[in-house]
């Protein structure tokens, strides 16, 4: 199927179904479950299947009031456009660049991870120059067409998706003991070291900040399907989906790996827990296993966030909150200044991260740590303000957020609880700080570049009528 043509400086509807969905289906699984999980593992104990349900029932229900957004209104800009719709274009502009923000400081840091692993095959290549390649080569695949993201994104997803489906089979297997050379089954492990919850409801609540995060990126989907055929219907369906996504790959890996391993096993946190779990369950070469899947999902994530940040950043050129020239798209209908700009301060981030004092870097990295919840906080807010406009007008939706607004209440309480409690974590304290002086720093530089906006505009009014 060809691409739709864009108009000039607009985006193409060059995704195709299968890459909405696959893209839905495996932009969930980041590195932090193959990896990261081993550490919130190892703070809670089993009970840390309670801090993943909590978070995946956040994540489901802001995914519910963005998409009530969404489909009515599909927008590459999407929860940034509907911000500065509903709560001014100041919040529109703040969480918009502070998304981008996001993602641009993504691109380094996976580029780098996926660097280590190909460095640990072939070490007569070091690191910065696999950095420099991996990055080069998506970025020169994202300038072509979106298309090519769509190519990509849909196999690296279809990979991870049939890793975690294999590895489900493989711990059911282990765990009923059918497994030929397992040395692991059952699912005493749940709690026979210390009990289910061996460090209390408190170390539940911090895993809860480390679990959520790894679900970052679930949103991408609603600005992906602005450059599809029929945006609402592959945004309901990613939609409706994410409940069943969340319960597979996330619930039920956890699941296995806590019924299976001792949640105080080291090697959970050194070496992460699908490698942990698949050493014990005697399959051979784990480790290469889980690099490969590992580096799958890494130029995955970098590849979304290459993606993910030209699209915001696009969006906000276009509501001229970014330079115009940034709006521009080539014949693919592509925004390729947007690429070009994002892989370019994503390569002066690695540039500071080299030559910059380790405080300047540490603050550039803890500035992104609570901007997941932010957005999560500016989409209840807007979803809350656009539903009741549309209601006092008697617009009819197509897809609503569950109990409005009770819920979407209770989900803003839980949010703003969350980003208090961090002030009180010593792992969080800086994130939330720094968060916070570069939320600051955004806002005032939006009101300087609006209050400067108005002045042209009135400059440009009164000449006109002099």
């Amino acid at each position: 199927m060809n691409e739709l043509p864009a108009s000039q400086d607009n985006l193409s509807q060059g995704l195709q179904s299968r890459h909405i969905r696959m893209l839905s289906i495996g932009g969930v699984i980041g590195a932090g479950l193959f990896v990261g999980s081993g550490h919130a593992i190892a703070a809670a104990g089993p009970a840390v299947l309670f801090a993943y349900i909590i978070a995946g029932a956040l994540v489901v229900f802001i995914m519910r009031m963005l998409a009530e957004m969404a489909v009515n209104t599909p927008d590459s800009g999407s929860f940034s456009t509907y911000a500065s719709q509903a709560l001014g274009r100041w919040a529109g502009f703040t969480i918009g660049w502070l998304y981008w923000w996001f993602w641009v400081l993504v691109i380094p840091l996976e580029a780098n991870a996926a660097a280590t692993i190909l460095n640990a095959w072939i070490p007569q290549v070091a690191i910065w120059e696999f950095t420099l390649a991996i990055t080069l080569i998506l970025t020169v695949t994202n300038l072509f067409s979106v298309k090519n993201y769509g190519e990509f994104e849909f196999w690296l997803s279809l990979i991870k998706v049939c890793a975690i489906v294999a590895f489900l089979a493989l711990s059911a297997a282990a765990i009923f003991g059918v497994l030929p050379g397992s040395q692991v089954s059952g699912i005493s492990h749940l709690y026979d070291s210390g009990g289910f919850m061996p460090h209390g409801i408190g170390a539940v609540l911090s895993a809860i900040l480390t679990t959520m995060f790894s679900f970052m990126g679930t949103e991408i989907v609603t600005i992906a399907a602005a450059e599809s055929r029929n945006p609402g219907k592959e945004i309901s369906r990613a939609t409706n989906s994410v409940i069943w996504r969340i319960a597979l790959f996330y619930l039920l890996s956890i699941f296995f790996i806590v019924a299976l391993v001792p949640w105080n096993t080291s090697d959970l946190a050194a070496k992460g827990s699908y490698q942990t779990v698949l050493e014990m369950m005697g399959i051979p070469h784990a480790r290469l296993i889980v690099d490969v899947i590992v580096l799958t999902a890494v130029c995955s994530c970098l590849n979304s966030a290459l993606y993910t940040s030209s699209r915001m950043l696009f969006s906000l050129a276009k509501r001229k909150d970014a330079p115009a020239v940034i709006g521009k798209t080539n014949a693919k209908g592509t925004p390729f200044m947007a690429v070009i700009f994002s892989t370019a301060v994503a390569f002066l981030a690695v540039i500071a991260n080299y030559l910059a004092p380790a405080a300047v870097f540490d603050f550039l990295l803890a500035s992104s740590g609570a901007i997941a919840l932010l957005v999560y906080l500016v989409i209840a807010f807007s979803q809350l303000v656009m539903r009741r406009r549309c209601e006092s007008q008697g617009q009819s939706l197509d897809f609503k957020m569950w109990l409005f607004p009770g819920l979407t209440y209770a989900i803003i309480a839980v949010i703003i609880g969350i980003l208090a409690s961090m002030l009180f974590i010593p792992g969080h304290q800086s994130e939330v700080i720094s968060t916070g002086i570069l939320t600051i720093i955004v806002i005032a530089t939006g009101c300087i570049v609006h209050r400067r906006q108005k002045r042209k505009v009135s400059t440009t009014v009164l000449a006109r009528n002099s």
